[in-house]
């Protein structure tokens, strides 16, 4: 548990350090990054939405034959 303690302060530390040498180099990456995040969750929202429709159509042809089977 002890190290695990250290190990997390080195950690900070080290996170720290380089956060304050490279702080405009990451924001760059952030700056760059972020566009392609938000095409990429697009991608997955138009995926979900036709996944869900074909779910939907799915489903009323499953009633339907239901129907005609309880006829």
């Amino acid at each position: 548990m002890l190290a695990l303690i250290i190990g997390l302060i080195v950690a900070i530390v080290a996170a720290y350090i380089g956060l304050a040498y490279w702080l405009s180099d990451v924001v760059v990456v952030l700056k760059g990054s972020i566009p392609l995040m938000f095409f990429c969750g697009g991608i997955l929202a138009v995926i979900a939405g036709i996944t869900s429709i074909k779910d939907e159509i799915e489903a009323k042809k499953l009633e339907e034959e239901q129907k005609k089977e309880q006829k």
